[in-house]
C-alpha cells in the first residue's frame, strides 16, 4: 500500500534554523527509508511566500498568490511510502516525529499519514 506522509507546522518554521543533529538523524532516515525500499520520495517545501492557490467557487477559477497568511499551518514537507499495513505506515509517523521530539525540543507540528487511492 502506497501513504502519503505531510508534516505540518507554523509558517514561521521556516525561518527557524534547524537543528543539526536533527539534520544528522533525518539523513540517516532517510538514507534507510530508500534503501529498504519503503521510501519513494521525499521533499520539504519551500515557504507560501512562493507558492499560489487556484480555487474553484461559484463556477469560477479564483487565484491567490501567496503568503497564505490566514493559514494556522502549513505543509511543509511530505514523504511517499510504500509500506504493507496502516500500522507500518503509523510507526514510520512515529519514528519521524521522534526524531523532531529528540532533536529540536521547541518544534512543534503533526505528521498526518493517509493511503493513496488504487487507481
Amino acid at each position: 500500500m502506497k501513504f502519503l506522509m505531510l508534516i505540518k507546522h507554523s509558517e514561521d518554521h521556516r525561518s527557524r534554523p534547524i537543528p543539526q543533529g536533527l539534520m544528522d538523524a533525518m539523513g540517516t532516515f532517510v538514507e534507510q527509508g530508500f534503501k529498504s525500499g519503503v521510501l519513494k520520495d521525499t521533499a520539504g517545501l519551500k515557504p507560501t511566500a512562493e507558492g499560489h492557490r487556484v480555487r474553484l467557487s461559484g463556477g469560477k477559477l479564483h487565484s491567490t498568490d501567496g503568503p497564505f497568511t490566514e493559514a494556522k499551518e502549513v505543509v511543509g514537507g511530505y514523504a511517499l511510502l510504500e509500506l504493507k499495513s496502516k500500522k507500518e505506515a503509523l510507526d514510520m509517523a512515529r519514528q519521524f516525529m521522534e526524531l523532531h521530539r529528540v532533536h529540536w525540543p521547541a518544534f512543534e507540528g503533526e505528521c498526518e499519514v493517509r493511503p493513496l487511492e488504487d487507481m
